[in-house]
């Protein structure tokens, strides 16, 4: 992943919800930059009203009335990095799908390419010409530095799940997360936090099987599978059986109940199988 980061600038971290799409973005945002510096590492959620204007520049009202350009989140964000060019800055977008990615980005689009990462193909924005120019260099235009990397993340149990433009998913590479409930790190970190052996084989054996029915319908497939972060616990303390059925009552269960919203037996079967 972290070589992917490096060649390509920008990739997308994709998995069913509970892989630690956002925790691997985090680690692999410091661990590029060396540092756990939260000064060259910046994030943002997309969402269906996110605009052009909150990402790159737009009007926004003032106290007295009048409307001011302002630049948006990404904007500054390339601005800090061009003037620390020693240094890498990686800037993550969760929920990356949920934007209208076209408009969000609008000529982006062509300046996040890897090989487009210079002045020599900057372009003039959308309302470069009202701005008052302030950066000498860029005269009036804009591209987007070497140094800044992206990373987006794709929830793909999203039943909402826009369609990833062509254009913008050819700038990306695609990393896919699964489940580690049979990773021997993931036995290990539950052990350390104080869960009990034989709790932590009955959670990966249930889990196991739950995502292998998931797995097999039709309507769903290995993207709606349950992630292991659910049964991830930050702090070391008592975790027995009352905490993983707190676990599998207040988030598991309500989630399988969204997949198989239709399927009462299919959901019926799946609480047995974990209270069992």
């Amino acid at each position: 992943m972290l070589t992917e980061l490096k060649h390509k600038k920008n990739i997308i971290l994709q998995g069913p919800p509970g892989v630690g799409k956002s925790y691997i973005a985090k680690k692999l945002a410091h661990t590029l930059i060396g540092a756990k510096d939260e000064d060259r590492v910046e994030m943002v959620q997309f969402h269906q009203a996110y605009s052009y204007e909150d990402f790159i520049q737009g009007y926004r009202p003032t106290a007295d009335g009048t409307f001011h350009l302002k630049n948006g989140v990404f904007y500054k964000f390339c601005e800090k990095a061009r003037n620390d060019k020693d240094n890498d800055y990686i800037f993550i977008i969760d929920e990356i799908n949920r934007g209208n990615l076209s408009k969000v980005f609008g000529e982006l689009m062509m300046l996040i390419e890897s090989d487009k990462r210079s002045q020599e193909y900057a372009l003039a924005l959308t309302y470069s010409k009202d701005a008052e120019e302030e950066d000498e260099e860029s005269k009036g235009t804009f591209y987007v530095p070497s140094n800044v990397h992206l990373i987006g993340m794709m929830n793909t149990a999203d039943r909402s799940l826009a369609l990833v433009d062509y254009a913008l998913r050819r700038r990306f590479s695609f990393i896919d997360l699964q489940p580690e409930f049979k990773s021997s790190k993931f036995f290990d970190h539950l052990i350390s936090k104080g869960v009990g052996k034989e709790l932590v084989q009955f959670i990966i054996a249930r889990m196991t099987e739950l995502n292998i029915q998931i797995s097999k319908d039709s309507n769903l497939g290995k993207g709606f599978c349950i992630g292991h972060s659910f049964f991830c616990p930050t702090e070391k303390g008592d975790y027995g059986m009352a905490w993983f059925h707190q676990v599998i009552a207040y988030e598991i269960i309500p989630l399988i109940r969204e997949y198989w919203f239709d399927n009462d037996k299919m959901v019926e079967a799946s609480v047995r199988l974990l209270q069992e």
